[in-house]
Parts: structure tokens; sequence; C-alpha cells
């Protein structure tokens, strides 16, 4: 069995669809297919959301919603005889919708559960729509199987009750019919009913959920691009694509900056060994990369990519006679973690510590930390918090950065012969990434330099 997953801009048009349609149908034994909301489409449901909110007019935003599924579902793509059903049905989501904009509008309020129905409404449009595309297609509602729960204020998985409900609701694939059309991204809390999601990017995510509880033979993730690549090559135009890449290694650069897939999409196979494909939908004959258990780079080869996070934050902790460096890491570490805050990058100053967060968790961090410190008596006891932004984190990422010892010096110095400063740097946890801040201002310049390694 295969899980493959297709993005917003592989079922964004008519044309792109054609593709999509091509690759599945020529793909033997059975298939889940989990395809993302058409293209753009989730931002215009937010929008149509804001609106609404603000009290603006949003049938222009609706309307615009309606022509692209309907410039769909009239096309040559879904046959003659099912277009006015699959019609009627798309409208009764947008009547839905509309609903939900009419309500906000009048109530002035857009609570967070309002918001999960309204942007589910575009994964559950394009997987209606592409189950009548595909031959010997049928739709599998991932409200009915993907069940999550609430921590530190985002919704989580349930992987068991997830798994044991994927298992049961696909034991007819192969026999009622071929191919299996889920909608990603979406899904049900446990306890409450409610309709949830997985965060921008959880499509890639609800596909690895059904290819681990599947056991699936590979999980092909269609996208725009041809697979990994050495660095981001709108930046850096010598980058080429990485032929295979381990586990570990694709989930540090997702987890620095590539864009590649969704971060958490890796854990799920990466547990029962199911190999990942990259491919591009729009250039299907590429070999794109895959990601396996193996590690198969030269040992002459420093690190695979390098990754860029743009907008950070570096919080400065300062050490007390009560609070010391080690125990300051620490603390700091936990602080942040109970407030669901990730920290890229964390060092040992000469007097405290450094932590870097993405600039838009910045805020919240020094809020957690001044009220966690605020016990530790008066203002001149407690640790000094200072933030510096206008900062870049820039990572090599590679299985033998482990290897080698001196590669995270030979990195930083390349950077100080290049005129970039330092600010700091660290080895990530799975000591396959070397980390370094630099002033976001020469974020480019760091990375054109360090990509010369490769």
């Amino acid at each position: 069995m295969r899980v493959m997953k297709f993005g917003g801009t592989s079922v964004g048009t008519v044309s792109s669809l054609r593709n999509v349609k091509h690759i599945v149908e020529n793909t033997s034994g059975p298939v889940v297919v989990v395809v993302s909301a058409l293209g753009g489409v989730t931002d215009l449901l937010i929008k149509g959301a804001r609106l609404a909110l603000d009290g603006m007019e949003w049938d222009e935003t609706l309307r615009t919603v309606e022509g692209r599924h309907r410039d769909i579902v009239f096309s040559p793509l879904v046959a003659a005889d099912l277009q006015d059903a699959t019609w009627k049905e798309v409208s009764d989501l947008l009547a839905l919708l509309r609903n939900y904009y009419t309500g906000i509008s009048l109530l002035n309020d857009l609570s967070e559960r309002t918001l999960c129905n309204v942007v589910s409404l575009g994964e559950r449009m394009s997987s209606l729509i592409i189950s009548r595309i595909i031959d010997d297609a049928a739709l599998y509602q991932s409200m009915d199987f993907i069940k999550t729960e609430r921590w530190f204020g985002k919704n989580i998985a349930v992987t068991d009750l997830t798994d044991s409900l994927i298992c049961r609701r696909f034991s007819d694939l192969g026999t009622s019919c071929r191919v299996a059309i889920a909608p990603g991204f979406i899904s049900t809390d446990r306890d409450t009913g409610d309709i949830t999601n997985l965060g921008r990017g959880g499509s890639d995510y609800t596909a690895a959920l059904i290819a681990a509880a599947l056991e699936a033979d590979v999980l092909d993730i269609w996208t725009d691009v041809d697979g990994f690549m050495t660095a981001d090559p709108r930046i850096i135009k010598e980058a080429k694509v990485i032929a295979h890449l381990s586990f570990l290694e694709s989930m540090d650069l997702c987890n620095f900056g590539a864009k590649v897939i969704y971060p958490p999409t890796i854990y799920p196979v990466f547990h029962k060994n199911i190999p990942i494909r990259i491919l591009n939908t729009f250039n299907p004959e590429a070999p794109g990369t895959i990601i396996t258990d193996e590690h198969k780079a030269s040992s002459l080869q420093l690190f695979r990519g390098v990754t860029s996070i743009s907008e950070v934050s570096v919080i400065d902790v300062g050490e007390t006679e009560s609070l010391r460096a080690p125990e300051l890491h620490t603390r700091v570490l936990n602080v942040l973690s109970k407030h669901g805050i990730e920290v890229l990058l964390s060092a040992s100053a000469l007097k405290g510590m450094k932590a870097a967060v993405r600039r838009s968790d910045a805020a919240a961090a020094m809020r957690a930390l001044r009220e966690d410190f605020a016990g530790e008596g008066s203002e001149a006891t407690s640790p000094s918090l200072d933030e510096h932004a206008d900062v870049s984190a820039i990572s090599a990422v590679g299985e033998n950065i482990k290897l080698h010892p001196d590669t995270s010096c030979r990195l930083s110095d390349t950077l100080q012969d290049a005129g970039i400063d330092v600010i700091t740097s660290a080895t990530g946890a799975s000591g396959f990434t070397f980390t370094m801040i630099v002033p976001q201002a020469l974020h480019k310049e760091a990375l054109t330099a360090l990509h010369r390694l490769i």
C-alpha cells in the first residue's frame, strides 16, 4: 500500500489536478491520497473571517472561493453526469461558509472553534471534488479518524486512538474502492467532537499518521519542488537536489527552516521505518529525494544542506548569586517549554545564557520568564533579561557534523573570514546540526559562504 499527499499548489488548478489524476491512476495497488485545500483557499477563508469580524464586506471573498471550486467541478476533469450532483454538495458547504461569515459579522466574534470550522471547509471541498475526478475513488472523512487533544494551547493528535480508528476505517480499502481520498489538516477533538486542525502544513502530518497506522510501503509527498535542496534556491542559485537523506537529517532540516514538509510529518513514519519520497507534481519524472533510516553521505562531505530562519530574537539571561549558569540554563528551557515556546538554540554566555526563539514568540517568552523569575525576591537578585532582535539563525545540517568535531570551528571561521559576526552558536541536540546566530542584514551572505563548503 502507498500513501500519497498532494499539497495546495498540486491541487490548485485544472491543469495541476490533471497531473494528480494521471499520477494516482497510474499507481498500482490500493492507494490513500491525502489532499490539501486548493492553493490559496485557506488564506481566502481566513481573510473572509477577518473581514466579517471587522464589519467589512466579505461577499467578494466568498465569490472568489466559489468561483475557484466551480471552475474545477465544471471542467472536463469531472464526468458530465457527476457535475451537477458534485456542485450541489460543494454548494451546501459554501452555504455553511456563508452562515459562518454572517454569524461572525453579527456577533462581532471569531472564536478559535469557529475559525477551525471555517478553514476546515477548504479541505472538505477539495477532497469531495477530487474523489469525483479520480477513477475508482471514494471519500474517507478525516474528521472520523484523526482525533486530537489540547496541549499547551495546540491541538495534538491522540496517536493510539487515531491509529485504531484509521485501521478500522480503511479496512475495506482495496475491496470497496482502490483509491481512498482523505482531506488533510482537519480533525476532531477526542472529548468534545468539535472540528479542530493540525496546524498549517498539517496535511503532511495527516498523511504520515495514516501511513504509520496502515504500515504503508512508502509515503509520497507531492509538492511543487524537486525535493530537498542543499539551500533555498530562491537565495542560492547554485543549490542542488539532495538525492537521499536520513530521517534524522530531514528532521533537522525541517526544524531549522527547510519548508519542504511539515516537521512533525517525519516522526510517525520514522518509528515504523517507512520511507518518505519528496516528489514534484509538475515534474513527475524527477527522482526527487528519498528519506530512509540509512546514512549515505560521503565521509568527505561536511554537511548535507544549509537552512535559515530569518526572523529570530535572542534572549540574554544573566546569572545571579542564587542562579548560576547551569541551573539558570535548565530553568529557562523548562519555563519556555511549559509555555509551548520552541527554543531554536541555547548556549552558555560569559555570565548567564542565551536562548534564540522565533521573533513571533519573543514577547511571550519574555513575559513567561519575567513571571517565573518574579518569585526570586528583589529586582536586584532576579536575573536580567534582554532581547536582541534583527538576527537570523543559520544552520548547517548533516550526520557528518557529529563525526567530525572540527566542523563547527570550520563553519564559524568561514563566517568570520567573510566578515560576518557570529553572535552565538551551538550544536543541536541531535549532534547533526550546528546553528549560528548572525545579523539579519547579513543573512544571505552567511548562507552563501556556508553553501560553498558543501
